[in-house]
């Protein structure tokens, strides 16, 4: 693959991070909020930017709301209706880790549970390498060591049809080195959400749809999100579209994503309203005990970290999920209080300029003034 779709390879590791700390007032009184339209108006302007649609949320009320760019390519289609459905990419981790530390409070799953003991297969087929020594723990906080079946060695965006089970994802990552000893550093790996996703459908006896449904989808009222596991599953209704281009030079309308690359690890879709929902119950404590919850939040030691949106003490959390043509970034005080749920479409060899021009965009939604 050229230098072009290998740094959009990279930039999903960069935009994936666990909750990375920016900051933004969060009292008893509701906060100021910017003119979204405006805001994304500006973003759109970006280039590289397809469209985008963004809302901001408090106390579980919409407070703004906008779209700009356009749904097709070259200003084509009108504007991405508001409250269209969109990937939400990696953004996918935090409810699936959240599904299996729900395992873990009913006493189902252990966090020192052995890969091999729960997976035997991952460690009889030498499928995952010291699988007899990584634990839920450590796949939950990405210090496993595994290395990450989503590189462009690996995986060929550009095949839009074939079935992979996860197991089979899973093998891709056996051909690359090991980024560390079980337990020793973090290296973000799509690999480990995978695993989980699988833990979760061998404890369960349930597909991992059919469990973030009646887990989390259902109890919060998410009742336009959903996870896609095989293709042809794509966005349903109308929603934004974004663009690669591969080595010969062609452009590729990527609406129609893989949609077996993503599951656990990246393969929900879901509106801004909707993970809003998610992100409110989340940090006002609805679905995990503090304990277990601050395995999601609190990055390990040598995580990546971002600083603070508008300056002064980190006040706002914010999780991020992208691909080639796309990326969905929420950001949310901790108190669930404040949510701003955006979703950018691309046509862009730059993820890094795009997340950068979304971060500003946050920053003047959510801090003005500043």
């Amino acid at each position: 693959m050229n230098h072009a779709i290998t740094a959009r390879f990279a930039g999903l590791a960069c935009a994936m991070l666990t909750l990375a700390a920016a900051a933004t007032p969060a009292t008893a009184d509701a906060p100021e909020v910017a003119n979204v339209q405006q805001a994304l108006d500006a973003l759109a302007r970006t280039s590289g930017v397809v469209g985008t649609i963004g809302e901001v949320y408090v106390d579980g009320k919409r407070v703004g709301q906008g779209s700009a760019g356009s749904r097709l390519l070259d200003g084509k289609g009108g504007r991405i209706p508001v409250g269209s459905r969109y990937r939400i990419g990696s953004q996918t981790k935090l409810l699936t880790g959240t599904v299996a530390l729900q395992l873990v409070k009913e006493g189902r799953l252990g966090l020192e549970d052995r890969l091999s003991d729960l997976l035997p297969e991952v460690a009889s087929q030498d499928i995952v390498e010291r699988a007899d020594e990584i634990t839920v723990r450590q796949l939950i906080r990405h210090t496993s060591g595994i290395p990450n079946w989503f590189t462009p060695d690996l995986v060929d965006i550009y095949d839009f049809t074939t079935y992979y089970p996860p197991i089979d994802l899973v093998k891709k990552s056996r051909s690359q080195p090991r980024t560390g000893e079980p337990g020793e550093k973090f290296s973000y790996s799509n690999t480990n959400y995978t695993l989980l996703g699988m833990i979760i459908e061998k404890v369960t006896g349930r597909s991992l749809a059919s469990e973030l449904g009646r887990r989390l989808f259902g109890p919060l009222g998410m009742s336009r999100t959903y996870l896609a596991v095989k293709p042809p599953q794509s966005i349903k209704g109308p929603h934004g579209h974004g663009y690669s281009t591969d080595d010969q030079g062609k452009v590729h309308d990527m609406d129609r994503l893989n949609a077996s690359y993503g599951n656990g690890a990246g393969g929900v879709i879901s509106t801004s309203h909707d993970i809003s929902a998610f992100y409110r119950a989340f940090h006002q404590g609805e679905l995990l005990p503090p304990a277990l919850q601050k395995l999601l939040t609190d990055p390990p030691e040598n995580a990546p970290s971002q600083p603070p949106l508008c300056g002064g003490e980190p006040q706002l959390r914010v999780i991020a999920g992208g691909t080639t043509s796309f990326t969905s970034v929420t950001f949310s005080s901790p108190d669930g209080r404040i949510q701003f749920a955006t979703s950018t479409t691309t046509n862009t060899p730059d993820p890094a300029a795009i997340g950068r021009a979304i971060n500003q965009t946050a920053k003047a939604v959510l801090c003005p003034g500043k």
